[in-house]
């Protein structure tokens, strides 16, 4: 294939703008109905593959393999109750699930699927639309997704939802700045924030030559920035309140967290929520950082695998594989404490952040070393910081005290703690039931002994 016909492939925003109306109509259905239904087989994708992992069966009686579980899931929750809680803001509280549904679909609008292929004689990009800063709307939407959670934990009027809202504000403040600090070195690579221009950026592949061969070299940018990659996943999870960050929702302290005072149709707008803003984050991955819609190697052996419609198998496989990734974290990783998970957010994920892109922009100034060297050092610092991702040293470890340490240590006034043979003496509470109900034993007993 020459490089004229794929020069003509890939997109450009100069390609946008032009198509009719029922066409744009048409694709903007279709990154609808794409959200929707990968959402609904993304829950049962997740069931089956934590129940493989939990060797049990998971959903299989609705439908074949369980498909239809998800939907009769769905019609269960609609014709449950609704129940407004009374203390409850009835506006805010009605319109918050819709907020973090709203914004998680409309990010799927800057995602291309695919090339520019004939649609009814139209040549027109698998693309909604994409502007300069396409990769800015992207985080805006994932940014203004966090509002429906903290309005409906703050409007539901309780106090655990209260506490979700506000836990997950928090970990949007973290992790926001680390993913906005990986995706600048997507930007320093690419020279574009456009999400099709980052795509034909990655098409460029390289050859390194080690020993006389020429092998190869995939310009994506998991591979090229690997470091950047690692830290945008990590963050991706923790924005959208996945395990093992799911600690706005966390149901061994919180109840459910901001959904506790929810039922019925709003509650499955939750649940779809979290689950579209999964799909989604997984579809920007995969444009940012594992090609896009372009094939993997070996597949790219074959001339026409970018060609036409066949790029959107491709895609699809890739997001099907981070949503994997997704359940395969719920299914054996635990939740972390909030303390640890805070810690790891501005201690660790920031700080490297910070050093790979300053290694980035050291390297991007030496315009005279070949291309080999210039990969070669990229892949020795991205080694470092993956090592030093995993072999952080923690905080040294206290001295455990004793527990009549403990006890002394406890201020006076304090909570009394139960003695230290667990021999707990009853409450002054039991002492006085017991004490009225002995006469009026003895008594009875009395008189069924004059009897």
């Amino acid at each position: 294939m020459n490089a004229v016909y794929l020069a003509a492939q890939d997109p450009t925003l100069a390609d946008f703008g032009k198509d009719p109306w029922w066409l744009v109509l048409g694709k903007i259905v279709f990154a609808f109905a794409f959200g929707l239904l990968a959402t609904l087989l993304g829950v049962w994708f997740e069931r089956r593959v934590v129940g493989r992992m939990a060797v049990r069966p998971g959903p299989n009686q609705v439908g074949p393999f369980g498909l239809l579980q998800t939907l009769a899931d769905g019609l269960k929750m609609a014709f449950k109750e609704d129940i407004l809680p009374r203390a409850a803001d009835k506006v805010v509280f009605f319109f918050a699930p819709t907020i973090s549904v709203i914004s998680a679909v409309t990010a799927l609008s800057v995602i291309p699927f695919g090339p520019k292929v004939s649609i009814f004689g139209h040549w027109t990009p698998l693309q909604v639309t994409d502007v300069s800063v396409a990769v800015l709307v992207i985080l805006a939407c994932s940014s203004m997704g966090v509002y429906g959670i903290v309005l409906g934990g703050w409007a539901s009027g309780s106090t655990y939802p209260l506490l979700g809202g506000l836990r997950s504000s928090a970990q949007m403040i973290s992790y926001e700045v680390a993913m906005g600090l990986s995706i600048v070195a997507v930007f320093m690579t690419a020279g574009t924030m456009s999400t099709s221009g980052i795509v034909a950026a990655q098409g460029d592949g390289t050859r390194l030559s080690l020993g006389g061969f020429e092998l190869p070299t995939p310009g994506w940018y998991a591979i090229l920035l690997l470091p950047s990659f690692i830290i945008f996943f990590i963050a991706m999870v923790g924005e959208t309140n996945r395990a093992p960050f799911d600690l706005p929702e966390a149901e061994s302290e919180l109840v459910a967290g901001f959904m506790t005072e929810y039922s019925s149709l709003k509650f499955a707008l939750f649940m779809l929520s979290e689950y579209v803003a999964m799909v989604t984050m997984s579809a920007v991955t995969t444009t940012l950082f594992l090609g896009g819609w372009r094939a993997p190697w070996p597949i790219t052996l074959w001339s026409g695998a970018n060609e036409g419609w066949w790029p959107m198998l491709w895609f699809f496989g890739k997001v099907i594989l981070l949503v994997f990734v997704f359940v395969w974290l719920r299914g054996t990783l635990p939740r972390l404490r909030y303390d640890q998970f805070m810690r790891f957010g501005w201690k660790v994920l920031l700080p490297i952040n910070l050093v790979w892109i300053l290694v980035l922009a050291g390297l991007r100034s030496i315009e005279d070393w070949q291309t080999r060297d210039r990969l070669l050092v990229t892949a020795i610092g991205a080694g470092v910081l993956l090592l030093a991702t995993l072999f952080w040293p923690s905080r040294k470890k206290q001295p455990k005290p004793s527990p009549q340490e403990q006890v002394d240590s406890r201020p006076y006034g304090s909570f009394p703690l139960p003695p230290m043979d667990l021999q707990v003496p009853p409450s002054p509470r039991t002492k006085r039931v017991v004490a009225e109900r002995e006469p009026a034993n003895v008594v009875a007993g009395s008189e069924s002994r004059e009897v």
